[in-house]
């Protein structure tokens, strides 16, 4: 037993007849009596942090129907924390095609919430929506680290002086096993309450617990890892998908979490951005021509070919990484929009001398909050 409260649980059912066992605790209901808090709800993808908000939604619906005694306890000024309202980003729609406008959707299910619930683009929105709804007292922001770094102060701010809970379940860690952004950094520092969540790996030989999302591609059945320089944000939903050009997600343990690239993204394609913005974009530009022709004549190709652990199937799924369309459109716009080692021009010179897919770049340009003219 691992503290006081352990002990007498487990001395009580002791009395009962029962052996020695350990006790864990149980997934308790939400406790809305507490004012001012900010739940940082953290796990990979699969994990069950929508599903969480689910429940925080459900618990509302039974604790209304209670007396003016309990609505004592749950309420500061005008908002009252059994009043629940969900806030998602304007941006991710395709993630939610397949429900109705209104729904907290999770996997397995959803929660049709009327007009609890509200799509944003940036923390000015969800100051207007607190101001709006000034009933509200408990508001959950899914995927809060999509957002710009000052949503982590308007949180804060508003749990402060009017009492509110803001529950966040949101992904701390990108595909690269990153801390998400600066958003997701300051979401940490000014939370008060931190539930981790785990899922199974889902390789199908594992059963372990799973920490970390996993990026991959289909091509013609196969796995293919994302490279560490594949744009950070891309846009879309959870379905699964065949198009080479559009990633997958699922979570993994350590062992099956395959990152090939990181290497040559900071001793290799970094530093052929740094030599571009000091002036001498040749390197670089020859790097791209062999990731765009031929990419085992690439520094990345041999790269890869070090990165190989012991083992066949890991090998194998590591090399697969270089399978995937649009490598050198990926290198390009990480050294444009993640590093700004290239500028405007040069990017757009480099795409026209190359002829690399200019829809694809202007896609994921987008879901990076950036446009040029071609």
């Amino acid at each position: 037993m691992g503290n006081k409260t352990d002990t007498e649980s487990g001395d009580f059912l002791k009395s009962l007849g029962f052996p020695e066992i350990r006790v864990h605790q149980s997934y308790g209901h939400f406790d809305f009596t507490k004012p001012g808090r900010r739940i940082l709800v953290i796990g990979p993808m699969g994990s069950g942090k929508t599903e969480y908000s689910a429940r925080i939604w459900r618990d509302a619906r039974v604790t209304l129907e209670k007396s003016d005694i309990v609505a004592d306890l749950t309420r500061s000024g005008e908002a009252d924390r059994r009043n629940v309202f969900f806030v998602r980003s304007a941006l991710d729609e395709k993630r939610f095609e397949e429900y109705p406008d209104d729904a907290l959707a999770y996997r397995g299910g959803y929660e049709r919430l009327g007009n609890n619930i509200a799509k944003i683009r940036n923390s000015f929105d969800l100051e207007k929506l607190i101001d709006d709804f000034p009933q509200m007292g408990t508001w959950i922001i899914d995927e809060a680290s999509f957002f710009d770094e000052r949503m982590a102060y308007v949180i804060k701010n508003a749990s402060e002086k009017r009492d509110l809970v803001f529950v966040y379940p949101t992904l701390i860690l990108n595909f690269r096993r990153d801390i998400f952004n600066s958003t997701a950094r300051l979401l940490i520092e000014t939370a008060t309450d931190v539930y981790p969540l785990t899922a199974y790996c889902e390789h199908s030989d594992c059963i372990q617990d799973s920490f970390y999302t996993y990026r991959y591609y289909s091509v013609k059945g196969q796995e293919c890892p994302a490279l560490y320089f594949d744009p950070l944000i891309i846009i879309g939903g959870d379905m699964k998908k065949d198009d080479p050009r559009e990633p997958n997600y699922c979570t993994r343990c350590d062992h099956h979490h395959f990152l090939p690239g990181k290497v040559y993204t900071y001793f290799t394609l970094k530093p052929l951005g740094e030599a571009a913005a000091a002036g001498n974009p040749e390197p670089l530009r020859r790097e791209l021509i062999h990731l765009a022709e031929n990419v085992k004549e690439s520094q990345l190709y041999a790269s890869i070919l070090d990165e190989q652990e012991e083992g066949f199937s890991h090998s194998q799924v590591i090399m697969n990484s270089l399978k995937v369309p649009c490598i050198a459109e990926k290198a390009l716009l990480y050294l444009f929009v993640e590093q700004n080692l290239v500028s405007t021009d040069l990017f757009i010179q480099l795409a026209d001398e190359l002829k690399l897919d200019k829809e694809y770049l202007s896609s994921r340009l987008a879901d990076n909050g950036r446009s040029i003219r071609w």
